[in-house]
Order: C-alpha cells, then sequence, then structure tokens
C-alpha cells in the first residue's frame, strides 16, 4: 500500500470520520454572531482547542481539517495545533482553496479558485504537519443547473488540486457538492451528483492521479430544501449508494460524506441507513462541520469557560456519528446517551 493509501486510511478507518473545523474567519464569525459571541481570534481558538482536546478525538475523529489562520496558532498548553490533533492520533488536514467566485459566463454558479501559488502553500502547510487538504466545489441545481461548463471547469480545477496536493505528499479530499437549496426532487439530486462525480473521476484519471491516495466528500442524494417531496432515510441510502457505485471508480478507499445543511441528527441518521444499505467496498464515514459542533456550540455560548461541559456535548455528538460510520446507531441510543 501507498503512504496516501495508509494516511486515507488512518483518516477514515476503523469507524473514525472527520471533523471540518475549517470554517473561513467569515463563516466562523456568522456562527458565533448567531450564539452571541465575539467572533475574536481568541475565541475561535478557545471553541475549536476545546473540541481538539476532547476525548472523543481519540476514538471518534481520525482527521481535523483546520484553515489558514487555525493551522499558524498554538493552544493554551503551548502546544501546536496540528500537534495537539496528532496527540490524539488523529491526522492535521487543511483547507486550500480560496472560496467560490461567480463563473465567467454563467452568472449564477460559482468556480472555486486557489490554484494560483497552491504549490508554494502546499510545502509550506506540510511544514506545520497537514497530511490531507480539502478543496470544495459546488453546484446548484435548476431546470438549466448545473451547466455543462460549471461540471467541467470546477472538475478540472479539483483535479489539478489533487495533482499538486499528492506531489506534495499529502491526501487530497475531493468535494464535489451539489447544493440541497432549491425544490429539486431527490430523483434530480441523483442524476446531478452522478453526472458532477463522473466528470471528476474523468479529470482526476487524465491528471494522473493515484486514486487510492484520495477521499471523497460528497452529498448524500436528497430532496431540496424547498421540495414537497419526504423521503425516508432507507431511500436517502438507497439512493446514494447507487450513484456513488456507479460513478465512483473502485481504488477510491472511501467516502466522507458532508452534512450540507441537514440537523444532527438527520446526517447521523441517514449515515447509518448509508451504511447498513452499503453493497459497495467503500468505507462510508462522515466529514462534518455544523453537524459535529453545532449542539457543542450552542452548549460553549452559554458560558465559555465550561470546556468539561461542551466537551462532554461533543463527544455525544461524535459518538453518534462513529456508531452511524458503523451501522450502530439507533434512536434508542441517541436518546439513552444523550
Amino acid at each position: 500500500m501507498s503512504e496516501l493509501n495508509n494516511i486515507a486510511l488512518k483518516v477514515i478507518g476503523n469507524g473514525k470520520g472527520i471533523l471540518a473545523a475549517d470554517e473561513s474567519t467569515g463563516t466562523m464569525t456568522k456562527r458565533l454572531d448567531s450564539v452571541n459571541v465575539e467572533s475574536s481570534s481568541k475565541n475561535r481558538l478557545i471553541f475549536r482547542e476545546t473540541l481538539f482536546s476532547s476525548e472523543s478525538m481519540k476514538n471518534c475523529i481520525g482527521g481535523v481539517i483546520l484553515y489558514d489562520e487555525t493551522i499558524k496558532q498554538s493552544s493554551s498548553s503551548g502546544k501546536k495545533i496540528p500537534e495537539l490533533i496528532s496527540d490524539s492520533n488523529a491526522v492535521p488536514g487543511i483547507k486550500v482553496d480560496t472560496g467560490a467566485k461567480v463563473l465567467a459566463n454563467s452568472r449564477e454558479e460559482k468556480i472555486t479558485e486557489g490554484l494560483d501559488g497552491l504549490r508554494e502553500r502546499l510545502k509550506e502547510y506540510y511544514k506545520l504537519g497537514a497530511r490531507f487538504t480539502k478543496w470544495r466545489a459546488v453546484y446548484i441545481i435548476s431546470k438549466n443547473y448545473p451547466s455543462k461548463l460549471s461540471i467541467i471547469s470546477n472538475a478540472h480545477a479539483l483535479a489539478r488540486y489533487a495533482a499538486l496536493v499528492q506531489e506534495s505528499g499529502m491526501v487530497p479530499i475531493i468535494e464535489p457538492e451539489v447544493l440541497m437549496d432549491g425544490n429539486h426532487t431527490a430523483e434530480d439530486c441523483y442524476k446531478k451528483t452522478s453526472e458532477v462525480i463522473k466528470k471528476c473521476f474523468e479529470e482526476l484519471i487524465i491528471h494522473k492521479v493515484d486514486l487510492k491516495g484520495t477521499i471523497l466528500k460528497p452529498n448524500m442524494i436528497l430532496p431540496g430544501a424547498n421540495s414537497k417531496e419526504k423521503i425516508p432515510s432507507e431511500e436517502i441510502a438507497k439512493l446514494t449508494v447507487k450513484c456513488l457505485k456507479d460513478s465512483v471508480p473502485s481504488e477510491v478507499p472511501g467516502i466522507a460524506f458532508l452534512s450540507g445543511g441537514q440537523t444532527e441528527t438527520e446526517a447521523t441518521e441517514n449515515l447509518n441507513s448509508i451504511n447498513n444499505n452499503n453493497q459497495t467496498n467503500f468505507i462510508m464515514t462522515y466529514s462534518f462541520g455544523r453537524a459535529l459542533q453545532q449542539s457543542a456550540l450552542k452548549f460553549w455560548s452559554k458560558n465559555i469557560k465550561d470546556i468539561k461541559g461542551t466537551q462532554t456535548t461533543f463527544n455525544h455528538r461524535a459518538n453518534m456519528c462513529s456508531l452511524a460510520a458503523q451501522g450502530k446507531w439507533s434512536q434508542n441510543i441517541e436518546t439513552q446517551d444523550n
């Protein structure tokens, strides 16, 4: 097995998943504003360090995606943040795109930027301790979208990013997110997500990316947030597994789903159903941001000095996600454990 494959398996194997703590300063400010906490560099660090030093990091979290600000910070004990994460046997990672901007000639759509100067930035992040990276492309669903232009442009950028990341000795997370926004059906989501993922892998293969040293971070197959369609978790799981089975080459070691606007419990229940319906060899786990952090953030905001209570809240959520990654979660356990 290659070193990159070993890293990928360490991040997503053994019932572990990824804590996506890579919110930009702007996004983190919105999150903290929503719970009436000042978004200072110090407060952002206190919250993140609280999660990174929690007990569940050892058993439930295989990797943490950091933001540029955080990977350069030190914890209250003086340890560098990547070192604090490594001490729990989790792998430090880093978001390397510079955000989604308007796609020229398709004003409704976005293209992710950040390729300029990426090779040099990757060298710096590797020295800081990062061993995997993330790049997110976003797509909207409507009658005319995602356009061929959006699908091809974003797939090409993801492939160029992935090739540079592997050259630097790190594992690229490929994140093509088909957004939940809109009133589309689950069937529409299935068709568009399949098209997007297939094009991504076409480009990755053209760019000679070693697929065994990658992790795919897709959306689950869901009806749009404004859709009248409501489908059970079992149906979401069947459509999601079918989409991935038909679109993802077998060399890819695993898939870490984004939560994409679902509540903590919805994301956990759907991941659990996916694992109970998993007829593939892929590891199916989580790479959650809000769906791992929201309850902990609300608890913490009431008293930012209550580290232990915040960690207890986070540990519960991480434990539920880990059970779901093994198909062992249930509503009963959710309630009892809490």
